[in-house]
């Protein structure tokens, strides 16, 4: 079974130095028929004006997962890193038991468009912990490749929870499936361009829900950007 969840669909903040769309329910964007995903909380596409960004905050009890689509995030947080993040590159935050950060534009004059992603952990107050690690565009074209895990297998990320963020660059015909175990479910978010899901075509922003299917086929059509989250 697959669920859609069109793009323009999804919860929209307007702040003027932000643009964000949420795919569940996300501050004063409430929608009961989408609160989350299995543990996956918060899928939000956001695009943030040169310069600007979203000063120190707190966050405690969940892994945050940062992707960016173009531009450059820059990063400070209370355990005392400091990074610029670019696409090519994926961040994780495990928040646990507290830690406040900050996010903004890292250049004056060009446009920052991430992706950000909250995955609730599988238990509360663990130790706060910061990892950044490459993912090139080679090692994702035409293929699924892992880029957080609860292992860290493959040289992923590692999230506190049962879950797997997988990520392809699939080209017009290229092709690439997933296995789904008994009892797996997942969401496929296409971050850029055309594809088909299991048969069903999705563009820029659009997601889909699929539980009780024995595996996940990904074909690009026009030069498709897509993340799997393969969650318990």
């Amino acid at each position: 079974m697959m669920n859609l969840r069109p793009a323009d669909q999804r919860g929209h903040g307007s702040h003027g130095w932000l643009e964000s769309r949420h795919t569940f329910s996300f501050a004063g964007y409430h929608d009961p028929r989408h609160p989350g995903f299995r543990t996956l909380r918060v899928l939000n596409e956001d695009r943030v004006a040169p310069g600007m960004g979203f000063g120190t905050h707190p966050h405690r009890d969940m892994e945050i997962v940062t992707y960016p689509l173009e531009g450059a995030i820059e990063h400070r947080d209370s355990l005392g890193t400091g990074s610029v993040i670019r696409p090519g590159e994926v961040q994780r935050i495990s928040a646990g038991s507290g830690v406040t950060h900050s996010e903004f534009n890292h250049s004056p004059d060009a446009p920052l468009h991430f992706l950000q992603i909250w995955i609730q952990p599988r238990e509360r107050g663990l130790p706060p912990s910061y990892q950044q690690l490459p993912f090139p565009e080679a090692e994702r074209r035409g293929r699924l490749r892992v880029i957080a895990s609860p292992d860290g297998r493959d040289g992923s990320l590692t999230i506190h929870q049962d879950a797997e963020i997988l990520g392809t660059l699939l080209h017009s015909g290229e092709e690439t499936t997933h296995p789904l175990a008994p009892e797996r479910h997942a969401w496929v978010h296409v971050a850029r361009g055309t594809a088909d899901v299991n048969g069903q075509r999705l563009t820029a922003g659009d997601g889909a829900a699929l539980s009780d299917e024995p595996s996940l086929r990904l074909r690009g059509v026009d030069r498709a950007e897509i993340l799997v989250f393969d969650l318990a």
